[in-house]
């Protein structure tokens, strides 16, 4: 392998560490809900231990945090809604389903990338969000109002996740000059904060879950969350947006493998022929437009 080719297949295996762990995240997260765990203590349990693990960093690295607060406030809020709405949705939706509303991200991505990072959009790009609404309309069809609508709260979870991290993977690649882990703090506080909030305003109860579980869910923060966290900050801030945006949809092979093993799921026709459609556009999409022209020409 030469010196030159080495650097550059750094982020593409981290992101398909990050979309391979995030395909099969539903498995430990609804084992502990099955064990007394709600999803909302599961997300502030597991995002605390890390917040409080990298803490220091709030002070070795307050320079960096200075530099550009505002950018690091929207990476919060962002990766804060995002996990913990496809938390929430991955425990009371249909796996695929959530996974490929949820993939309807690369097209936010795209579009802000437009907006916000001045990445050239290519007029195919018109195109592929027509691919997009087509595949989301057949998914989300209700025959029973005569047109599309989101059938129940997993639905908009996982919509609104999907829009709240590709903000937060575009303020990532916006922020070049702060460094991963300051970026990775941000999201867990996010994350965390979020899920302590919602649970005080919810009244949701404190988990009647044995010791052993607990510590397991504990021990789930330093064990999954700072690989996925810290695998798809790198994977997005060395990458294009397309890229990374296209290798990331390797989410929804590891999620219906590891769905049709271990559930008993199954997908209507309308969502497999909405979902082909998502997946196609989500794909064109994330090629539509050109941050480094001579990036469009290697080929994934």
């Amino acid at each position: 392998m030469s010196t030159n080719y080495s650097p550059k297949i750094f982020p593409i295996v981290s992101l398909m560490i990050s979309a391979t762990l995030w395909g099969i995240a539903w498995f430990p997260l609804r084992y502990l809900e099955a064990n007394g765990v709600h999803g909302l203590w599961t997300s502030a349990l597991i995002y605390s231990v890390p917040v409080l693990l990298a803490s220091f960093l709030l002070v070795t690295r307050r320079k960096e945090i200075y530099s550009q607060p505002g950018w690091l406030i929207v990476i919060a809020v962002g990766n804060a809604w995002c996990n913990v709405a496809f938390i929430l949705a991955i425990l009371d939706g249909n796996i695929m389903r959530v996974l490929l509303l949820f993939y309807l991200s690369p097209l936010w991505a795209t579009l802000l990338a437009w907006l916000i990072l001045k990445e050239h959009m290519s007029r195919l790009a018109v195109f592929t969000l027509i691919i997009a609404m087509t595949g989301a309309a057949v998914m989300l069809w209700d025959p029973a109002i005569g047109h599309p609508w989101p059938s129940e709260r997993a639905d908009w979870l996982a919509i609104s996740s999907g829009m709240a991290f590709a903000l937060a993977n575009v303020s990532v690649r916006r922020t070049q000059g702060i460094s991963i882990p300051v970026k990775n703090l941000f999201s867990w506080i996010g994350v965390s904060l979020l899920a302590i909030v919602w649970i005080g305003i919810s009244q949701e109860p404190v988990p009647a879950a044995s010791q052993n579980v607990i510590l397991w869910t504990l021990l789930l923060g330093p064990l999954m969350v700072f690989v996925m966290t810290f695998t798809v900050q790198y994977g997005v801030t060395k990458l294009p947006v397309y890229r990374s945006a296209v290798i990331l949809l390797f989410e929804l092979v590891a999620g219906a493998i590891s769905s049709q093993l271990l559930t008993e799921e199954v997908m209507e026709i309308k969502e497999w022929i909405g979902g082909g459609f998502i997946i196609l556009a989500a794909y064109l999409s994330a090629r539509a437009y050109v941050h480094h022209p001579e990036e469009v020409k290697v080929n994934l």
